[in-house]
């Protein structure tokens, strides 16, 4: 399968009166051509930022991106300059963020706020740009879209902002879509409509999707390959399948345990121990030794090396070093 995007050695820090907070360390992953990738782990652990990286959203200062490539046709985004990157921005890498209401200028109709895009990059007349948005309300199940385009964000239901968030995105028909907690302020309901509309455009657009959430649920339901971070780096990466029935980093079993599932014969979850590290300071080996039931002397001495399981699946632990074999049937 085509790579689209390579994150490579991506390495982020801000710079706050307490210190520097290293919140990205060294995380790379490849994106290929009509897939979704999905990025998981708790909050602070540089999900958002390697999303906003991406884009090169990170304000500096406060924020550094100190080394890394990211790699998009076969350009490196981290060394292009200002006018460069607004012509990528929305053409071909766009972005969904977590509050729709945030996302949306109270003060513009949504049809204006749509057309912008489209006139920006595609150089269209209005009237061509009216029937290119509307096709795109049409798209992500807006009715009468003639008619919403003269309206403004507070006449829309959450769940209608958000399709109109993502009409937005998709305009200028990009080859990557960010979602960075595209589902988290809606209820159930609304959250499983937007995921099917998510699948439903992938389908007819084949554009690419990195897919940022905490939510195992909504990751089991759309990704095709799954990204464990921990405390800036990624832990652990491979198929849903892999991940969620060949999981092999602790912390990526701690996640699964302290989610709640129907086939469960016990309702109790099991949490993870402990608190995420301080990132002012991170850990010389693996961050998450503090935290882990099966850590080893060398854990906190040396970050592990990377271990290939499969094609799609490889994993940062100790465990899966030959030396520690003996180790891994009580880890199973």
């Amino acid at each position: 399968m085509d790579k689209i995007l390579q994150v490579k050695n991506l390495h982020v820090s801000f710079s706050t009166y307490g210190g520097e907070v290293k919140a990205v360390r060294g995380v790379s992953f490849d994106l290929h051509k009509g897939e979704t990738l999905a990025i998981v782990g708790e909050s602070g652990c540089g999900k958002s930022v390697t999303s906003q990286s991406i884009m090169r959203l990170i304000p500096e200062p406060p924020g550094k991106i100190h080394q890394g490539e990211i790699i998009f046709k076969d350009r490196d985004i981290i060394k292009m300059k200002e006018p460069e990157l607004r012509k990528i921005r929305g053409a071909n890498i766009s972005m969904i963020f977590q509050d729709p209401m945030t996302a949306l200028n109270p003060t513009l109709t949504i049809g204006e706020q749509i057309m912008e895009g489209i006139i920006q990059h595609e150089k269209l007349s209005r009237d061509q740009a009216k029937r290119v948005a509307v096709e795109m309300l049409n798209l992500v199940g807006i009715p009468n879209p003639e008619i919403r385009l003269k309206q403004y964000p507070h006449q829309f239901s959450g769940g209608m902002r958000q399709r109109i968030v993502i009409a937005m995105a998709l305009v200028c028909r990009p080859d990557v879509l960010i979602a960075d907690e595209p589902t988290t302020a809606l209820d159930v309901t609304i959250q499983a409509q937007i995921l099917e509309l998510f699948r439903d455009i992938q389908k007819k657009t084949g554009v690419s999707i990195i897919l940022i959430t905490h939510d195992l649920g909504v990751v089991a339901q759309v990704a095709d390959r799954i990204a464990v971070m921990y405390a800036g780096r990624i832990v652990e990466i491979g198929t849903r399948r892999e991940i969620f029935y060949q999981p092999q980093h602790p912390y990526t079993k701690g996640l699964l345990q302290s989610v709640p599932r129907l086939d469960a014969e016990k309702a109790e979850l099991v949490p993870i121990p402990g608190t995420p590290p301080d990132l002012f300071s991170p850990p010389v080996g693996c961050a998450f030794a503090a935290r882990c039931p099966h850590a080893m002397e060398v854990c906190d001495k040396v970050y592990p090396f990377k271990t290939q399981l499969t094609s799609d699946h490889n994993v940062d632990c100790w465990l899966q070093d030959e030396r520690a074999q003996k180790l891994v049937s009580s880890f199973k």
